[in-house]
């Protein structure tokens, strides 16, 4: 049993990869699959703002998958930003940026098989026409945005994400409980569509960008790296992400996250000091399981850093004994089984 324990705990990267893989599927197959749904399907089945609601509840959902486990990143740029930042160990960058590119791309081949038959009704030659339900474009692959109008839109659009991200998840910053988090992360990427959806498509992803084109690469999509102007397009929603995360996470870790600890136990509602007090944080895109002052440094061990929980074996203690009620002499003394038992 201890064995099982330790192979499923969620220090164990490979745990944590396929969390990142799974709630990074998720988050394409509703992504991808409202993009298919609107283009391919007509428009009578959809609109822009329907693909920006789909999008965020995506991301919702793709959070609450993976956010005890692996903290639910699910962008490269987001995991990027928190080694930078928020001391997530650059030894787990690597690792976690393969498995959301991996479930990106296995997302996004479901969506190609489920729609075959409609895209190749709406698009024969699979051309840009309908490329750009699975990678995006500058200006959506129809209106007359440059290469590096493209790049500018997502360095902001991301810049904003990440941003908003590191507002969301401060345990200093009196941020929303832990089952909201995720839900309101959602309705960031919804409002980042909303308002930043004409000129690239709000990619703010590298891994929802990078795994779908592939994926429509190597199922008929000839011109996938390139975009409307024949010039090779595939890496911009790569690098500008990367960059614009870079640059929320310094934004806020500047000029609000350095301001906060000053604010301890002065604007902060008594007994909170400014951090969540639950067993754990889903987070959005970043895990908070942190010990108290340490902001955004993820503690993957069973329970987080929460003095209720057992680290070793995971289990909920008593709050008056410090000790497991379900063993024989966790009273509220040492003398014997009592009342809380």
């Amino acid at each position: 049993m201890a064995g099982i324990r330790g192979i499923l705990s969620r220090q164990n990267i490979a745990v944590q990869m396929i969390a990142e893989f799974m709630g990074t599927m998720i988050l394409i197959l509703f992504g991808i699959g409202v993009v298919a749904q609107v283009v391919a399907g007509g428009s009578s089945l959809g609109d822009h703002d329907s693909i920006s609601w789909a999008w965020g509840l995506g991301v919702v959902l793709g959070v609450y998958t993976a956010a005890r486990i692996s903290g639910a990143h699910l962008n490269p740029a987001v995991t990027i930003a928190l080694a930078a930042f928020r001391g997530f160990p650059w030894k787990k960058v690597v690792p976690y940026i393969i498995a959301q590119v991996a479930g990106a791309f296995v997302g996004a081949l479901l969506v190609r098989w489920a729609y075959n038959s409609v895209l190749h009704n709406f698009d024969p030659g699979l051309t840009a026409k309908s490329q750009t339900i699975f990678s995006t474009l500058p200006g959506n692959g129809s209106l007359p945005v440059s290469l590096w109008g493209g790049f500018l839109d997502q360095v902001i659009g991301t810049a904003i994400l990440v941003f908003l991200i590191f507002v969301l998840t401060d345990r200093l910053n009196d941020p929303p409980l832990s089952n909201l988090t995720p839900f309101i992360v959602g309705l960031v990427v919804v409002a980042i569509g909303m308002a930043w959806g004409t000129n690239a498509g709000y990619a703010i992803n590298p891994a929802r960008d990078f795994g779908p084109r592939l994926a429509s690469y190597i199922t008929g999509y000839g011109t996938a790296w390139r975009d409307q102007y024949n010039q090779l397009y595939w890496w911009v929603p790569i690098a500008a992400p990367i960059i614009g995360g870079l640059i929320g996470g310094l934004v806020y870790v500047t000029l609000i996250g350095r301001v906060l600890p000053f604010l301890q136990g002065t604007e902060t509602p008594a007994g909170r000091g400014g951090e969540v007090e639950t067993p754990y944080e889903a987070t959005g895109e970043a895990q908070t399981d942190t010990p108290r002052g340490q902001r955004g440094v993820i503690d993957p061990t069973p329970g987080g850093n929460d003095p209720r929980i057992d680290p070793n074996t995971g289990r909920r203690m008593d709050p008056g004994t410090g000790r497991d009620p379900r063993d024989p002499g966790s009273g509220p003394t040492d003398q014997g089984p009592g009342p809380n038992r």
